[in-house]
């Protein structure tokens, strides 16, 4: 515990090395909530994204722009119009592909138990591609992932290949990718709030009252249909991770 508390200090007085340097606005309530908890640090996060990416000439594999060489010429946390994607393809002289990246969060835990507590809020809040890994040195991973997300190339050698109709379609579903993502954060922002609120209030509980109340990470039942945006209920009604660690070392674990 001493050791997670050290490693935490170093970790949050590091420099933000992310292209933006900075926690992104629509998560930085949650990013603190998270941090302000003990248990919890988060290594990485990015609240969801639009962006228009570049490669160089034949930067393609199978149709995909490889992060570690392109460029952006257009990226936005917020929603987009198709003159943004246009102005930016003028730009473009390699191939482009537009992207919608939704909301990722990688939380280091203390124990098993609190990242099952997050595994839990996460898909409750619509996060359904969420897992935990733990490390060969008993380093357990959170991280919340969605899977609705859109990547389509749209020139090649500065070429554009579809017609501006197309784009202004692809723009209208990426905005409404962007707004579910939105309104899912939110949902996992309160989930996360009424988590700790009930673990606490269970810890200082009678041990009766404890054995009779189930936990909020143990129990699941299926998601009532068309839940209010930014509504949690309990369990009971139902960019990339650190590397320290070799992911193919590493085990995952999905519940």
């Amino acid at each position: 515990m001493a050791a997670f508390r050290r490693w935490k200090e170093q970790r949050l007085a590091r420099a933000d090395e992310s292209r933006k340097g900075s926690v992104d606005e629509a998560i930085a309530e949650l990013v603190q909530l998270l941090n302000g908890q003990e248990r919890f640090c988060t290594t990485s996060s990015c609240a969801g994204r639009l962006l228009l990416a570049q490669a160089p000439a034949r930067g393609f594999n199978g149709y995909e722009v490889q992060k570690k060489n392109c460029s952006w010429l257009m990226v936005t946390h917020q929603l987009c119009a198709k003159e943004d994607v246009m102005t930016a393809l003028q730009k473009a002289t390699g191939d482009t592909v537009f992207k919608f990246e939704p909301f990722i969060l990688h939380v280091q835990c203390q124990e098993l138990q609190d990242a099952q507590l997050l595994h839990s809020v996460a898909i409750d809040s619509g996060f359904r591609n969420s897992g935990i890994t733990v490390g060969r040195r008993g380093k357990i991973m959170m991280a919340v992932r969605s899977t609705h997300c859109l990547e389509v190339p749209l020139s090649h050698m500065g070429k554009l290949m579809v017609t501006e109709e197309y784009v202004d379609f692809l723009v209208q579903i990426a905005n409404r990718k962007m707004e579910e993502n939105m309104k899912r954060i939110d949902r996992f922002y309160n989930c996360l709030q009424l988590a700790l609120k009930t673990e606490l209030s269970m810890r200082n509980s009678p041990r009766e009252m404890i054995q009779k109340t189930h936990s909020v990470y143990t129990h699941r039942r299926k998601r009532k249909p068309d839940k209010e945006p930014g509504v949690c209920t309990s369990s009971e009604n139902k960019e990339e991770s650190e590397t320290e660690d070799d992911p193919e070392a590493n085990l995952n674990i999905f519940f």
